[in-house]
């Protein structure tokens, strides 16, 4: 992956396919919580899909996932912050118009970057539901950080006193090869403070599995938006999302629209 330093000092890992031909708007893609880019967009064959389509990608791992770095300090991070993180490389590479698809946290960053960049043509927010509007971003009555930041920074995640779910992310992010003290981090300051979802008026469309318990009642965003609709994936789960074969053919189909 290429790397670009942003105004903070913090290099981001990313790619950029531009296979294909120059004559629509290149397609942007950020990943969610804990994950990355190629975990999201790459191994599900949404990249190539997108290139099979006739679309260049630029596929981003978001600070402290991935080939990105990884400070420690909670300070560096935030949906804000990433969503400043995606203008900067944007202008560095220089496209004057961009598509935008986001998942999960991915979401919840490309729309506050819709809100701020008229550069932005199409926005896919996937893997979010009405916690957006009713705790102000990822919802933490699914993914609560007082459980699950113990377990991240644990010495021993085996230990006694530690909460399930805690284990089972702390277990997720070492199998994703994930530094949990970055996780952590990114959790501890997800984003809180909602979303201007009026003053998004280009088409938008909500997508998301409808056995996601991280994004229910999708639909309820897409009322908010002055151009919003929905999609859901039938028998799709948060993780399992991505992988769905309509995942891809929604997207690709909305982008060409």
């Amino acid at each position: 992956m290429a790397r670009f330093t942003t105004s903070d000092g913090v290099a981001i890992a990313y790619d950029y396919d531009d296979s294909a031909p120059a004559d629509l708007p290149p397609v942007v893609l950020l990943h969610g919580f804990g994950v990355d880019a190629q975990s999201t967009w790459g191994g599900p064959g949404v990249v190539d899909g997108l290139a099979d389509a006739g679309r260049r990608t630029l596929t981003i791992d978001a600070r402290g996932h991935g080939e990105s770095d990884q400070p420690a300090d909670a300070a560096r991070y935030g949906e804000p912050r990433m969503a400043l993180d995606v203008r900067e490389l944007v202008d560095e590479l220089g496209f004057e118009a961009y598509d935008l698809v986001g998942y999960s946290m991915g979401a919840i960053t490309a729309l506050l970057v819709a809100v701020d960049d008229s550069r932005v043509r199409r926005l896919v927010a996937g893997g979010i539901g009405a916690g957006l509007l009713e705790v102000g971003g990822m919802d933490r009555r699914e993914l609560p950080p007082e459980l699950i930041i113990p377990a991240l920074l644990a010495t021993d995640p085996a230990a006694d006193g530690l909460h399930p779910l805690g284990v089972a992310w702390r277990s997720f992010v070492d199998t994703a090869g994930g530094d949990p003290v970055a996780i952590a981090a990114q959790l501890s300051v997800a984003h809180q403070d909602g979303v201007d979802l009026a003053a998004i008026t280009i088409p938008t469309m909500v997508l998301a599995g409808d056995a996601d318990n991280l994004a229910r009642r999708p639909e309820l965003v897409a009322e908010q938006l002055a151009d919003g609709r929905v999609y859901k994936l039938p028998a799709a789960d948060h993780l399992g999302a991505p992988s769905h074969p309509r995942f891809l053919t929604a997207i690709a189909g909305f982008l060409a629209e």
